[in-house]
């Protein structure tokens, strides 16, 4: 059997780096019209700008924020074969800034799912593992039909509308009767009313009473990632609080890496591929703060995995548990064998 189905990872998932020029311009390189976009500014104190095909070009989300869905006709423009179209929005395109955009493809224009209790909205790809879902609340127990024919191992759920609620995460680590918020540096935490408790299947992930998950009849969007060998990889580690740290094996060569220490109170990191020095200069954004990039000393990006290069207790505190989802750049084996920098 081949070590995996993808050959060539930036296919699914690509991180295109650009520059801001205050007008307006197209993005290409990205290799493939993306479905989700996730945007920040490395320059500046911006706030993050993600955008997705269900809700469309102009509607946006921050990371940083619990603030509701808003549009944004100057933000993403249009999703484009090869990338996106931007308008003057300064967090998306202020002249001169540098910006990185993390891009996912998933499966264009979405359908109807009927899996669960609640009728959503799927775009999704099962080679890559990735779904975008669409549902209205109803603030009762429920499931949810997610499309990717395996059980996701993490999911980010926003609630579009309110200006109060989290950014929740399951993450199959922790399992389904824990969660923790993308926006909030807060440790791990218990509540049945996010998940019911209740693990995801191949076809519908659970729901309880949570306002931010299930609250009220509101609309909600969730991205759901399902594991896919030599693509893929959600999981945790236990750091040593070394500059000799703790070793992440992935099976490929990293494009992109969140993490965060669920033990304690501390902020999530990005890193990817394309941004920063090299290794041990891996350059990262905080998901749940709006502040400029920060280089670092912090990971090593590897052929197999990373390697945690500093004893911060947010990526390598001592006996402490922590996650992290990555995204790959080349498979360890295959037709694009992985190479260490």
């Amino acid at each position: 059997m081949a070590y995996t189905t993808i050959k060539k990872p930036s296919d699914y998932f690509n991180t295109k780096l650009y520059t801001g020029n205050g007008s307006t311009q197209s993005i290409t390189g990205v290799g493939f019209q993306p479905d989700f976009t996730w945007i920040k500014s490395r320059s500046s104190g911006s706030w993050h700008h993600m955008g997705d095909v269900l809700r469309g070009a102009d509607k946006r989300l921050q990371t940083n924020s619990t603030n509701a869905e808003s549009t944004a006709t100057t933000g993403i423009t249009s999703w484009d074969s090869d990338g996106f179209s931007l308008g003057d929005n300064g967090d998306t395109n202020s002249n001169t800034n540098n910006f990185a955009s993390w891009n996912w493809l998933a499966g264009g224009t979405g359908v109807s799912n009927t899996d669960g209790s609640i009728t959503s909205t799927v775009s999704a790809n099962t080679t890559s593992g990735f779904s975008i879902v669409s549902y209205t609340s109803t603030g009762s127990n429920a499931t949810v039909g997610h499309s990717l024919g395996e059980a996701p191992a993490m999911i980010i759920f926003k609630r579009r509308s309110g200006d109060t609620e989290n950014w929740v995460v399951y993450h199959k680590s922790l399992g389904a009767t824990k969660n923790i918020k993308l926006n909030l540096t807060d440790a791990v935490s218990t509540s049945s009313t996010r998940f019911n408790d209740t693990e995801p299947t191949s076809s519908v992930f659970s729901l309880g009473t949570s306002g931010d998950t299930n609250g009220g009849t509101s609309p909600f969007i969730a991205y759901c990632f399902a594991e896919k060998k030599g693509f893929s990889k959600f999981g945790s580690y236990t750091g040593n609080g070394s500059s000799d740290g703790t070793f992440v094996y992935t099976g490929f060569k990293p494009a992109f890496i969140i993490i965060k220490n669920s033990a304690r109170s501390d902020n999530w990191y990005l890193f990817d591929n394309k941004r920063g020095g090299f290794n041990v200069d891996n350059d990262f954004v905080f998901p749940d703060l709006s502040n400029a990039e920060v280089t670092s000393d912090q990971i090593d990006i590897l052929s197999n995995g990373f390697k945690c290069r500093n004893g911060n207790d947010a990526i390598n505190s001592s006996g402490e548990s922590i996650i992290y989802m990555a995204f790959a750049e080349e498979p360890l084996v295959g037709d694009n064998p992985a190479t260490a920098r």
